[in-house]
């Protein structure tokens, strides 16, 4: 089969799914001809569509960076790109100690504690990296030495990933909710099991919020007693991918420090945004690099190393967009809705399309579906 040629059936023609009427009268089959070519661009990630493509849009589907809300990207390109004429500089091109980037940096963090209801005993940070770094920052920030202890929920794929590299800096211990069969997560430990297991002496309990993976969301943090929660370790929450799609209930869930990759929500790859708990300052690993100290870089007020200045803007650009939008309240009406449409056209697909993810379960992600076709039939995919 030729580059983006579409796969034809045994009657010569492409084959349209029409959703919830699979039945043997419309089930088409497929030629021997018709082999699936393994150098097919498709099947290697490409984002170019076919010559032949009749859209004038194309979407990114795929896992990490894609496109920003149409009304963000016109306004960085008028804010940041700005024409000669105006004899300014475009934050791209701003030096990261200049008062015009202090400007955009202060913007940008005063719309997030707004956007985000951030209460203000917590300071915001972008640092680089990604989750990865974080995944080390965290232990480093909050574990003066390998022997101190950590409650991890070991939930999918990034938080199994998280531990793996916390077993370097600190000694956890780990809530897994991985299914009987050991194939894969399709729930979280709930709030009475971490409060039975956890490590009473650990630093923090650790927690992705969206497994992006094996499409399962926390749609709220766990709260584990009628009081403060303070009986109970600080959460640390990677909120990567569904930050900015929902209210964060920063002091009833004790959270201690939660971060975010740019890349998912709220802007462009390069920059993550760390928003932590003053009172757990002070008690870093001293081999932790300046870079990844958090008190180092509140201390210099995010710019002890050169901050990704453009990044930074995008992120205030987003913020703004957001509550143009009507908030956080509005964001999550909009992945509910948005969810609602992606599981409506898999229940209804009379089994063309299938996901992991029992209906039943209070899991299911707004952010991202993972599902089949077919059964998982590669060839038919």
């Amino acid at each position: 089969m030729a580059p983006f040629e579409a796969m034809t059936y045994g009657n010569g023609s492409n084959f349209t799914s029409p959703l919830g009427r699979l039945d043997e009268e419309h089930r088409p089959t497929m030629t021997t001809a018709a082999k699936v070519d393994p150098n097919h661009p498709a099947l290697q990630g490409s984002l170019t569509p076919p010559a032949n493509c009749r859209s004038s849009k194309v979407l990114n589907f795929s896992p990490g960076p894609t496109n920003l809300p149409a009304a963000v990207e016109s306004t960085i390109l008028r804010r940041c790109f700005p024409a000669p004429s105006t004899k300014r500089l475009g934050s791209m091109a701003l030096s990261h100690r200049s008062p015009e980037f202090g400007a955009v940096l202060r913007n940008a963090i005063a719309l997030t504690r707004r956007v985000m209801d951030v209460p203000p005993e917590y300071e915001i940070l972008f640092t680089q990296g990604g989750g990865h770094g974080q995944f080390a920052a965290v232990p480093m920030n909050l574990c003066p030495d390998r022997d101190a202890k950590a409650t991890y929920i070991v939930s999918g794929t990034w938080s199994s990933r998280a531990v793996i590299e916390a077993e370097k800096y600190c000694t956890p211990t780990t809530i897994s909710s991985i299914n009987e069969d050991g194939s894969t997560f399709t729930t979280f430990p709930s709030a009475e099991r971490i409060l039975a297991e956890h490590d009473p002496d650990s630093k923090f309990i650790y927690m992705c919020s969206n497994e992006t993976v094996n499409g399962i969301e926390l749609h709220r943090l766990p709260v584990f007693d009628d009081a403060d929660n303070t009986s109970v370790p600080p959460l640390v929450i990677d909120a990567s991918s569904d930050f900015t799609s929902k209210p964060i209930s920063w002091r009833k869930s004790n959270v201690g420090i939660l971060f975010a990759c740019a890349s998912k929500n709220i802007g462009h790859p390069g920059i993550t945004m760390v928003i932590v708990r003053k009172d757990l300052l002070g008690q870093a690993n001293p081999f932790t690099p300046g870079f990844l100290n958090y008190e180092t870089n509140i201390l210099a007020e995010n710019v002890w190393n050169t901050i990704p200045t453009f990044n930074v803007d995008v992120i205030g650009i987003m913020m703004e967009w957001i509550l143009d939008q009507g908030g956080i309240e509005a964001m999550e009406e909009n992945s509910i809705a948005k969810a609602k449409l992606m599981y409506g056209l898999i229940e209804d697909s009379n089994g063309f399309y299938g996901t992991p993810l029992d209906t039943s379960s209070e899991y299911r992600s707004r952010m991202n579906v993972p599902f089949c076709v077919a059964g998982g039939g590669e060839e038919l995919t």
